[in-house]
């Protein structure tokens, strides 16, 4: 690190997203000569990219700028918070620059006015891939900004706007190359991966030498030439999401779907403006199964939406039943500021919330065990993402970072596994969460 390069500290919070936007800001800050430093007192200014969806994460982001105001006094806020700069300023007047998500530009600028960049092109050079916030062996690829839904319950179109879909070219030739720079698993995020293309009407661009559309199907195939893992998330429940099902069959995606239900009441549903059809529903996840019968489903729900009676609650918890779903998380109705959903009758009390919260996530940690147990003695394969004392903390298909369980491996210490490696194991054991695995004796690591 420079003694002379101007010295930026970062705080990135919220979801998957929100990271690619601030990997692609570190990213430019190196480009222009800037260092990046972990420290507030190292700092000569700190870059806060914030979130802003639920009350919750508004709270965390608040925090977070108060406390880089105390620790450094130079801060610049970004993210969708940026969106409600009033609020900002309210609780903290003394910020240098708000700026709206995805707004780079902006952000940049904020950064030359409170500290002009030096840059020397012979020292200060960044990865052809670009500066990265996670391991280096995975890394999100975000297709696509906005959203064109309006689910009720949702303010992310009026942060981050309509679908804006990138070229399937240069989503490729992103992907290219940060397997290239030894990224083993790709991670497809978006706010609505299975519209990807339609703003653009499916446009036909090239990549390698062969036409592709900017289509979810076709990204799939150009993503699958790769030979990394590819798993995909945010995938709206449209019935053309079934022509990727056979891709993962012949193992050219991970055999994985993150599609965000949210109930399974029709009338709530409705409520939420989302797809209501719960049989159709059932009826192709039995269908998915047929045709690939080790995809893993994660889902997410929220429970206590305003007028949810106990007779839909009951519904949903016997969708749960019904649809044996691998991964699910839930959450309480909470009020976003500027939702449609807040103006609707008959709000659930919260303490009837958290107790049907509570009873969601009792019923469903029955069957993720189930699940688990179930591969108690088969050999799977897994990408190791650390060693810690004798363990080596892995994932297989089924598991995303951060959001999913681990497998644990009891020897991969011992066995020389590192992180970033794909490796062979015995499952040996589960709880309702994870997997304990031994190195499988039989098979070699990569």
């Amino acid at each position: 690190m420079s003694r002379s390069n101007p010295k930026v500290g970062f705080v990135s919070l919220g979801c998957p997203k929100a990271l690619v936007d601030s990997e692609r800001i570190l990213t430019q800050l190196r480009v222009e000569g800037y260092d990046i430093v972990p420290s507030y007192d190292d700092a000569d200014v700190v870059v806060v990219n914030t979130c802003g969806f639920i009350d919750a994460a508004v709270a965390e982001s608040l925090d977070a700028i108060g406390e880089a105001l105390a620790e450094n006094g130079k801060v610049i806020v970004t993210g969708c918070l940026g969106k409600r700069p009033e609020q900002i300023r309210q609780a903290h007047p003394g910020v240098l620059a708000i700026t709206g998500p995805q707004d780079y530009g902006s952000v940049m600028q904020a950064v030359h006015e409170a500290l002009p960049p030096k840059h020397d092109p012979f020292l200060d050079l960044v990865p052809d891939y670009g500066l990265k916030l996670t391991p280096r062996h995975y890394a999100y690829l975000k297709i696509s900004e906005g959203c064109n839904h309006r689910c009720s319950f949702c303010i992310i179109p009026s942060m981050r706007g309509d679908l804006v879909s990138r070229p399937v070219d240069e989503v490729l030739r992103e992907a290219e190359k940060l397997a290239r720079g030894g990224v083993r698993e790709l991670l497809v995020i978006s706010q609505d991966t299975s519209a990807y293309g339609v703003d653009l009407r499916y446009a036909e661009r090239e990549w390698r030498g062969r036409p592709y559309q900017t289509r979810m199907k076709a990204l799939c195939e150009g993503l699958a030439e790769l030979g990394v893992w590819v798993r995909l998330h945010y995938v709206y429940p449209y019935p053309h999401v079934d022509e990727i099902i056979p891709l993962m069959a012949e193992g050219k995606l991970l055999p994985y779907l993150d599609i965000p239900f949210q109930h399974a009441s029709p009338r709530i549903l409705r409520l939420m403006k989302r797809p209501g059809a719960v049989d159709r529903t059932l009826e192709r996840i039995a269908r998915w199964r047929a045709i690939c019968p080790d995809i893993t489903l994660r889902s997410t729900f929220i429970v206590g939406f305003p007028g949810e009676t106990e007779e839909e609650f009951e519904e949903l918890l016997d969708f749960l039943e019904e649809a044996q779903l691998d991964r699910v998380g839930a959450f309480a109705y909470s009020p976003v500021e500027g939702a449609a959903a807040n103006a609707l009758p008959d709000p659930v009390p919260e303490e009837l919330k958290q107790e049907r919260l509570a009873r969601f996530m009792q019923r469903q940690a029955e069957i993720s065990a189930g699940k688990l147990e179930a591969k108690v003695g088969t050999v799977q394969t897994v990408l190791v993402d650390a060693i810690d004392g004798e363990l080596a903390i892995a994932r297989s298909m089924a598991d995303a970072p951060e959001i999913d369980g681990t497998v644990q491996i009891q020897d991969g210490a011992v066995a020389g596994l590192k992180p970033g490696q794909f490796a062979e194991v015995t499952i040996m054991g589960s709880d309702e969460h994870d997997l304990f695995a031994l190195v499988d004796p039989g098979q070699e690591t990569d």
